[in-house]
C-alpha cells in the first residue's frame, strides 16, 4: 500500500537530521533496504520483532519487511500559504501525504540558532498550523462558492455538504485545525472530498537534548498540554542522538551506546512504528520456505481485501483464508503443530484480519 507521512517543521528544528536518520534506519533495525525515490522521499522498513521470530521458526530463503514512505517537506515558512518560500510547492507536497509528522524544537543550544531567536515550540507550531489552516481556508471557500450554486437547484446532498463546509470554515477562522471537529461517518465521506490538509492525522515529534530523551522536559510538557484537545500523538526523540547512532559501524556498538543512555532501541524505530499507527495501518504475515513476509493493510480490512494487497487476482477469486494467530504460531512452533492443537482457523469473505495474523489464501481465477 502506497501510504506516506510528511515531515514538517520550521528551519533548524532537527527535521532534516531526523529524515537523514530515517534514511539509515536499516542500520538500526535489520539489514533491510532503504531506497530514495526522490531527494526528499524515502521508503523505510517498519521494524517488527515478530518478523524476526517467524524467521527463526520457518528458516525461509528470504525475509521481506513491510514498508512505508516518509517525505521530507522542506522550507515551510511564514507566508507559505501565499506562496512565500516556494510555499505552493511544499503545501502541494503535504496535500499528497496521508499523515503529518510535525517536528518541534524542544531543546536549548546556543550553537543552533533558532529562526525566531528563542526556543518556543508552541509559537513554532502556531506558525505551521496557521499556514496550513490558511491554505485550507482558501480551499474550503472555493468549495462553498461551488456548492452555493448547486444548492439553488434543490440538491439535498449539496446542502449537507455546504453546511459541513461552513462549519469547517468557522473552525479554521477561529484558528483551529479541521481535525479538532467531530465528524460522523457520513461527514467523513464529504470531508475526504474536500482534500483538506488539517484533517490529516498528526504526530507531534518533540526533538530534545540527550538529558531529556527518557523523561522529556518543560518544553515537552507544554506541547502535551496544548495539543491534548487535538487528539494527536506526541513522541519524544533526540535527533542528535539518533545521528550519533547512525555513525556507529556495528550492531554491537549501537547496542552499547543505547545501553549507556538506558534506551531499549533507537528512537527512529519508535518513530517509524508511531507513523505506521498514525496511518491506521496494521500487519499480517505470510510464512513459507521461500519467504517470510510482512504485508501492510488498513485496519478493518476483510480477508479478500487483504489478499488483494498481494495480487488483485487473490481478491477477485478469493475462496477462503487459512489463519494462524501469531501467538499460536510462536507457542506451538510450526504450522503442523498449530493444526494438531486445533488452533488452525479457516475463514471466509466476512473475516476481518487482525494485526499479526499469519495467513494463507486459497483462490480461483
Amino acid at each position: 500500500m502506497s501510504l506516506k507521512c510528511g515531515i514538517v517543521g520550521l528551519p533548524n528544528v532537527g527535521k532534516s537530521t531526523l529524515f537523514n536518520c530515517l534514511s539509515n534506519a536499516k542500520a538500526q533495525s535489520a539489514n533491510y533496504p532503504f531506497c530514495t525515490i526522490e531527494p526528499n522521499i524515502g521508503t523505510i522498513s517498519v521494524p517488527d520483532k515478530r518478523l524476526n521470530k517467524l524467521e527463526e521458526l520457518v528458516n525461509p530463503q528470504k525475509v521481506i519487511p513491510t514498508t512505508m514512505e516518509i517525505v521530507d517537506i522542506a522550507g515551510l515558512v511564514k507566508g507559505a500559504s501565499k506562496g512565500e518560500g516556494l510555499g505552493n510547492q511544499f503545501l502541494a507536497n503535504i496535500r499528497e501525504t496521508d499523515a503529518i509528522i510535525h517536528v518541534l524544537r524542544c531543546f536549548d543550544d546556543g550553537n543552533v540558532v533558532h529562526v525566531d531567536g528563542s526556543v518556543d515550540p508552541m509559537r513554532d507550531k502556531e506558525v505551521i498550523d496557521t499556514e496550513l489552516q490558511l491554505k485550507d481556508l482558501e480551499t474550503i471557500e472555493k468549495k462553498i462558492n461551488s456548492l452555493s450554486r448547486i444548492i439553488k437547484s434543490g440538491d439535498k446532498q449539496a446542502l449537507k455538504e455546504h453546511e459541513l463546509a461552513l462549519r469547517i470554515k468557522d473552525t479554521l477562522e477561529s484558528g483551529q485545525s479541521a481535525r479538532t471537529l467531530d465528524f460522523d461517518e457520513n461527514d467523513r465521506q464529504f470531508v475526504r472530498g474536500f482534500h483538506l490538509i488539517t484533517t490529516k492525522p498528526v504526530l507531534y515529534l518533540c526533538n530534545v537534548d540527550e538529558a531529556s530523551v527518557k523523561n522529556g522536559n518543560k518544553y515537552v510538557d507544554i506541547v502535551k498540554e496544548n495539543v491534548a484537545r487535538e487528539n494527536a500523538q506526541v513522541l519524544v526523540i533526540g535527533a542528535k542522538i539518533e545521528a550519533d547512532i547512525t555513525e556507529l559501524d556495528t550492531f554491537e556498538e549501537r547496542q552499547m551506546f543505547l545501553e549507556e543512555l538506558d534506551l531499549d532501541e533507537p528512537g527512529v524505530n519508535r518513530l517509524i512504528r508511531a507513523a505506521y499507527n498514525l496511518l491506521d495501518l496494521q500487519t499480517y504475515f505470510t510464512a513459507g520456505e521461500k519467504e517470510v513476509r510482512a504485508w501492510t493493510i488498513k485496519r478493518g480490512m476483510t480477508a479478500p481485501q487483504a489478499a488483494g494487497v498481494i495480487h488483485t487476482d487473490f481478491e477477485k477469486g478469493f475462496i477462503r483464508a487459512e489463519v494462524i494467530k501469531y501467538d499460536d504460531f510462536v507457542n506451538f512452533g510450526s504450522e503442523a503443530a498449530v493444526k494438531d492443537a486445533g488452533k488452525f482457523h479457516v475463514e471466509g469473505k466476512e473475516y476481518t484480519v487482525e494485526d499479526g495474523d499469519v495467513m494463507h489464501f486459497r483462490f480461483n481465477v
